[in-house]
C-alpha cells in the first residue's frame, strides 16, 4: 500500500511538472504585444489588487448589533398633541359640592365570634370560627383566628356573642372594632 501511495504522489507530481516556463522566443513575442494589452491588463489587475490591499489592511466589518435607544426621561420625552375640546356655547355653571349620602366608606368587613378575654382595657379578643370546603379534597375544614377588637366602654364580656367589624389600625394587633353585642353570656 505505501508503494501505490508513493506512485500517486509522483503522478501528481508529474502532472504540475508540466507548467514549466515558455521559452524566452514567445516572451519577446508577448512584450511586442503587451504595450496594447497592458493598459487593460493592468486595469483588470489593479481592481483586484486594491480590494486585496483593502482586505489585508482593514478587516471585514462584522454586521454591527442593533443599538440599543435610550430610554428618555418623561420631561424629555416627545409632546404628544391631544385635539382642543371645542369651547361651550353657553355659560358654565358653578362647580357645586353636593352632600354625600350617610353611608359607610368603602365595604368594611364584618365577623361574629365568641369573645376569649376582655381582660384588657378597652380591648377584647374574639375567636372567630370560619368553616371552608378544602378546595381539592372538598373535606369540611374547620378553623379559628383571634382577632383584637376596641371596645370603648369595655361592655363585652367573656362569652359574648357579638359582631366585630374592621377599621383603621388602632394599635399594633388592634384592626377591629365592637359593631354590637348580639347574645350576652349566661
Amino acid at each position: 500500500m505505501a508503494e501505490n501511495e508513493n506512485t500517486e504522489e509522483t503522478t501528481d507530481e508529474t502532472v504540475e511538472a508540466p507548467a514549466v516556463p515558455e521559452p524566452v522566443e514567445e516572451t519577446a513575442e508577448v512584450e511586442a504585444e503587451a504595450p496594447v494589452e497592458a493598459p487593460a491588463a493592468e486595469a483588470a489587475s489593479e481592481p483586484e489588487a486594491a480590494p486585496a490591499a483593502e482586505a489585508e489592511a482593514a478587516p471585514a466589518p462584522e454586521p454591527e448589533p442593533k443599538k440599543k435607544r435610550k430610554r428618555l426621561p418623561r420631561a424629555e420625552r416627545p409632546k404628544k398633541t391631544r385635539a382642543r375640546r371645542a369651547a361651550p356655547a353657553g355659560e358654565r355653571k358653578p362647580i357645586v359640592r353636593e352632600a354625600k349620602p350617610e353611608s359607610e366608606r368603602g365595604r368594611r368587613q364584618e365577623r361574629r365570634g365568641v369573645v376569649v378575654s376582655s381582660a384588657m382595657d378597652k380591648t377584647i379578643v374574639v375567636k372567630v370560627d370560619v368553616i371552608t370546603s378544602h378546595p381539592k379534597y372538598k373535606k369540611v375544614i374547620r378553623r379559628s383566628v383571634k382577632f383584637h377588637a376596641h371596645d370603648e366602654q369595655n361592655s363585652a364580656n367573656v362569652g359574648d356573642v357579638v359582631r366585630i367589624v374592621e377599621t383603621r389600625p388602632l394599635s399594633a394587633t388592634k384592626h377591629w372594632r365592637l359593631a354590637e353585642i348580639m347574645e350576652v353570656a349566661k
